[in-house]
């Protein structure tokens, strides 16, 4: 089993459900990201850059999508708790996935912008 399922799988039923749904969206989204467990949370690359966190709290799902991704739906994002880099999902009320899922498109552009600045810098 790997590292991120046996995270998933330390919470209770409820909450797995809503970890494996954000894990599978962002695996449909893009299908060739990395996935591994940094800062002991669920985190996801593509062109070497983070694309997104996810972790699981007592009361709330936090989605981290580094300042860059909150900033762009600062608006939509209003409504929750918030700090720098990461929201906070309450628990009690529905997950917003359509949100997260223009979170990974807007993220998933930038980083594959970034990487092309690179590879203009290298050449």
């Amino acid at each position: 089993m790997d590292s991120v399922t046996l995270y998933i799988k330390s919470f209770p039923a409820e909450v797995q459900e809503i970890l494996t749904e954000i894990r599978a969206l962002i695996k449909h989204k893009v299908p060739d990201v990395v996935e591994s467990i940094s800062y002991g949370i669920p985190a996801y690359k593509t062109n070497g850059k983070p694309l997104i966190y996810f972790a699981a709290f007592k009361n709330h799902i936090g989605l981290y999508a580094t300042p860059q991704g909150h900033e762009h739906f600062k608006n939509e994002l209003s409504i929750y708790k918030q700090g720098k880099g990461s929201v906070q999902f309450p628990l009690n009320k529905p997950m917003p996935m359509d949100l997260i899922e223009r979170i990974i498109d807007f993220k998933v552009l930038a980083n594959q912008e970034i990487a092309k600045q690179v590879k203009r810098k290298k050449s």
